[in-house]
């Protein structure tokens, strides 16, 4: 008898211990969920970083570069750029960048035909009263390398680019360098901005150059305008003299006297024979009183007869 007690007393200890043992299971059943809750607050923070970085790299190309808003690029080309990438691909030039697909060749070429579309648009929109013949010689003066690159010295452009080592520095660059550069940045504010952002920087930069032109009619050609008048007063052609040289063979500046007659005029230095032949006629014209600098530049006056003004 004793051993069926021990024996019943043994089953209800364990019917007792499988309670007690359902108790403890249930009670891990509740310390699990709270290790799981307690593992939650270490879980939540890590999305907050990662929102913080989507939110850095929807700020675009210029967070990514550390250029802001305020750069000062931007405000000289007068132009936010969304793409900084394209900025600073229009001002590398070929002599610095490891390959010529890296410098801003590509984007001169687009330019060049997005500064023809514009200032053509704008000529005919404009002028309704000129003919073909007029219009043609206009926009071929405006978009010409000498044109461009003097807009790019106005504007102070030349400052930003980026060359190479072996070229000589950004305030004796050549013509066609400079030329280039404005063209690539027309190009690049076309693809980052659209056609109306390019054509409202192409004529914020040419308005006063349109118009000065035209009031000139001779798209500043001195020397035809300085021919006709001493042709007009049979006195023969003028002649231009070299006077000086100086420079490397490759950048060389040239010194030029115009003289009609017996009368020899101020020379002039350019940084190419035909640059300087044009600032001695204008030199003689303004010394013979038929060209006067009002608040656009250089204008000739009415033909007169240039003989009284001869010695």
């Amino acid at each position: 008898m004793p051993s069926k007690r021990s024996s019943t007393a043994s089953r209800s200890g364990k019917v007792s211990s499988g309670k007690v043992s359902s108790g403890k299971v249930s009670s891990g059943k509740v310390s699990r969920p709270a290790k799981k809750a307690s593992r939650k607050p270490v879980a939540q923070p890590a999305p907050k970083p990662v929102a913080k970085r989507q939110r850095a790299a929807a700020s675009g190309p210029a967070g990514a570069s550390g250029t802001s808003k305020h750069d000062e690029r931007f405000a000289l080309i007068g132009h936010v750029f969304g793409d900084v990438a394209l900025m600073r691909l229009a001002l590398t030039h070929a002599s610095v960048s490891d390959t010529r697909m890296a410098s801003n060749e590509r984007l001169e070429f687009l330019g060049d035909a997005v500064l023809g579309q514009v200032i053509c648009e704008h000529l005919y929109r404009r002028y309704p009263d000129r003919l073909e013949g007029d219009l043609t010689k206009l926009k071929s003066y405006l978009v010409s390398r000498e044109m461009c690159a003097q807009l790019v010295r106005e504007a102070g452009f030349h400052r930003m680019i980026s060359i190479g080592k072996g070229m000589i520095s950004v305030d004796q660059l050549p013509k066609s360098v400079l030329a280039g550069l404005f063209e690539s940045l027309v190009g690049a504010i076309y693809l980052d901005g659209g056609s109306e952002a390019a054509r409202a920087f192409v004529l914020r930069h040419m308005e006063p150059h349109i118009e000065r032109t035209l009031q000139l009619g001779h798209q500043e050609n001195y020397k035809s305008v300085l021919q006709q008048l001493a042709q007009q007063a049979g006195l023969g052609s003028p002649t231009y003299s070299v006077m000086g040289e100086r420079g490397p063979d490759h950048e060389k500046n040239f010194e030029i006297r115009a003289q009609i007659g017996d009368r020899a005029f101020t020379s002039c230095w350019g940084m190419s024979k035909k640059a300087a032949e044009q600032g001695a006629a204008l030199h003689a014209l303004r010394e013979l009183g038929f060209v006067v600098d009002g608040p656009t530049g250089p204008q000739v006056q009415a033909p007169q007869s240039i003989a009284d003004t001869m010695p």
